[in-house]
């Protein structure tokens, strides 16, 4: 395996691979928080939440299977080289384990909190099926030729295309609503971040090897970045642009004297 050349670029990948790791992390509990202080999951698509428990799951079985399979890591030297280096760090491992769990506690809330008329699609619960049954059908293509390799890509091919299709129904939902309430912007600032990161930090390595096999021996990894930047763009273009947040009270020059009556008098009867 390939050694670092610049002790510097070195420090630089790891600051930058665990500022990712912080961000993508902590971007989860702005939703977990706000489903707890509303008591509520009103506004958070389930469908959303459902693809994203595929997406890291399929995620953490690449990430882990790339760092502590010395088979499957010598399979990808045979591949790309025994010059490179294996595209995989321990943060994304952390971070992959993390995401699950969140992503459970999560679910976990929609099952308790007030969900309203939400529930998630047939369709979503389709495609989720036929991801499942496509990733153990393939097990068993490879498990003949021991192409391991190839398996674990595919699982990464997956959280790719899960990343693209789960944020589609919650940026249709909050279209359809015109309004983003229920839908934490804190979870999405803080995506963008880790997304922009965790480029900074493949590019690093890039740099560092002379090679830019870190981008295509791990186009899971560098597609991820980009369908996350796309699609945090939209969300952050919703709730600043397109559906503002409503202000939850009138300032006191707006509030005409008849209100006031009223509101006393309705404090009275109460």
């Amino acid at each position: 395996m390939a050694s670092w050349n610049s002790g510097p670029l070195q420090v630089t990948y790891q600051v930058l691979g665990w500022s990712s790791f912080f961000c993508w992390s902590v971007a989860f509990y702005p939703q977990v928080i706000l489903n707890l202080r509303r008591r509520s999951v009103v506004g958070l698509n389930f469908d959303f939440a459902l693809f994203n428990l595929t997406k890291h799951s399929s995620y953490l079985i690449y990430n882990a299977s790339m760092y502590f399979s010395s088979v499957i890591q010598k399979q990808y030297f045979e591949e790309y080289g025994y010059g490179e280096m294996i595209p995989v760090a321990v943060n994304d491992v952390a971070f992959s384990a993390h995401a699950v769990l969140i992503v459970v506690i999560i679910l976990f809330q929609i099952v308790i909190y007030e969900r309203g008329t939400q529930k998630i699609s047939r369709l979503a619960i389709g495609i989720v099926s036929v991801v499942w049954l496509t990733a153990a059908v393939c097990f068993f293509i490879a498990l003949p030729t021991h192409s391991w390799l190839w398996l674990v890509s595919l699982f990464n091919t997956i959280q790719v295309c899960m990343t693209a299709v789960k944020y589609l129904p919650q940026a249709i939902m909050n279209f359809k609503r015109k309004s983003t309430d229920g839908f934490s912007i804190g979870t999405i600032m803080l995506d963008f971040s880790g997304a922009i990161l965790n480029y900074g930090q493949m590019v690093v390595q890039s740099i560092d090897q002379g090679s830019w096999a870190s981008f295509y021996g791990n186009a899971g990894k560098m597609t991820l970045s980009l369908v996350c930047v796309f699609f945090d763009l939209i969300f952050i273009c919703q709730r600043f642009v397109l559906y503002p947040a409503k202000k939850a009270f009138k300032s006191v020059a707006s509030v005409k004297p008849e209100d006031e009556i009223e509101e006393h008098l309705c404090a009275v009867l109460r």
